[in-house]
Parts: structure tokens; sequence; C-alpha cells
């Protein structure tokens, strides 16, 4: 029976609508707040998520607890375990396999496009999160919410997935099981306003494009799920 580990770097950003899955169908999750508590033992859960916070990885002497979670992605894609990194924990993950991890030019905050990287072809769980609720078409491009100042470079043997203007790293996959994810796949409509309340972007704009952009997103965010969290390995 799978387990999850849900790793969370600050209070405010939690799994969102992965732990309303996980819930529904019952699937075994521990969730542990990184800035209160103590990581459990890796070999208790067979699939660990990371998710988001303000900090870098690159200030682990403030955040001791950050080269923890680099020393778990590590142990757990040695043992062909699944991985799944969201923003900072696509960012951990990267620092994991030996990748450079820096601000960016500027930040991307809201509702952006990202264009999937077909070169190797259709990456299975990319496929499904680019493939529209209503027609079924795999669109190459695509709205995500994107919360972020800080991008990464690609780790030697990731597999490039997707880029957006300003930034060409969006996602990778290493392995079959690890996925990371710079955007915010887990997101619920309420907690994109709560979270950039205070951000200096227009609020009007930000309203308009979650009430036309968040239904589909959901859906296409359900459907990644059901292939990730599925059982055995997933296939490329």
């Amino acid at each position: 029976m799978m387990s999850v580990l849900i790793l969370k770097n600050v209070p405010n950003e939690g799994p969102g609508t992965i732990e309303d899955y996980l819930s529904e169908n019952n699937i075994d999750y521990r969730t542990v707040d990184l800035s209160s508590e103590d990581i459990p033992h890796a070999d208790d859960f067979d699939t660990l998520l990371i998710l988001g916070g303000p900090m870098s990885v690159n200030d682990a002497d403030q955040y001791p607890y950050i080269n923890r979670e680099i020393e778990m992605v590590r142990d757990f894609t040695a043992k062909n375990k699944k991985v799944m990194g969201i923003c900072l924990g696509a960012q951990i993950m990267a620092k994991a396999f030996g990748a450079r991890v820096f601000p960016g030019e500027e930040k991307e905050i809201g509702w952006c496009d990202i264009e999937l990287d077909y070169r190797r072809g259709i990456d299975r769980l990319m496929g499904k999160l680019a493939r529209h609720p209503a027609t079924g078409e795999i669109l190459k491009r695509f709205k995500v919410f994107q919360w972020h100042g800080e991008t990464f470079d690609i780790p030697e043997g990731g597999v490039h997935l997707a880029k957006s203007e300003l930034y060409p790293n969006q996602a990778f996959r290493f392995g079959d099981n690890a996925y990371a994810l710079q955007f915010h796949i887990e997101v619920k409509k309420e907690t994109v306003y709560e979270w950039l309340k205070n951000e200096q972007i227009d609020m009007k704009l930000l309203e308009r494009d979650t009430e036309l952009f968040y239904e589909k997103y959901q859906q296409r965010a359900l459907n990644f799920y059901r292939v990730f969290f599925g059982n055995g390995t997933i296939d490329a």
C-alpha cells in the first residue's frame, strides 16, 4: 500500500489539491512541517513530495533541514521510489542531482504559459497535464500558476520537460519516477489570492485569470495525480 511523505518548508504552503486527492482515494500520507517537526524515517514511505517556500535552497545555513531534504531526494531516487518537488521542492531536487540553483532576472508570478519539450516524445505525466479537459487534445502550450524568483539548471542525466518565456527550465524528470515542477500544480483557488495579497501585482487581472483558468487547471492536475500516485513505476 502506498504511503506518501509530504514535506512543508513553511506552514502556509501546504499540499492543497494533492492532499484532497490522497484523502479521496484512501492513500496513506503524512504531512510534516519542517519549521517545527523533524523528518521521519524514509523507509516508512515509498513516495516523497517536497513543497514550496520563500527561502532559497542555498540558505541551508539558516534552514538546516534543506540539507536533509536533499539527502531524502537522493535516497528515494536511489531506491527507485517516487519523488515530486514543487517550486522550492523542484529546486531542492535540482541541487540534489548536482545542478545550479540561482536567482532569476525577475519574479514569475500569476498565470503564465509554459511550453512542453516534445523533442524526446511526450512524457507520460506531462502529457496528462497538457491534455485539454474538454477536448482531449494534448496542447504544447498552456497556463500554469507561478510564484517564484529563483530557477535551476537541468541536472546531468535529467530530462528537460518544459519552459516559459521568462524561465527556460520549468520542469524536469530524473530517472523514471522523479518529477520536478517549478510551477504550483497543487494550488487551490483561494490559496492563489491568499499567497499574492501582498505582492505588487494587478489583483483585478489575477482575479480575472484565476476565474478563467483555474477549473481546467485543477482538472489537468488531477489527471497528473492519477498517474503519478498510481501503483508501480511511471512509464516515461
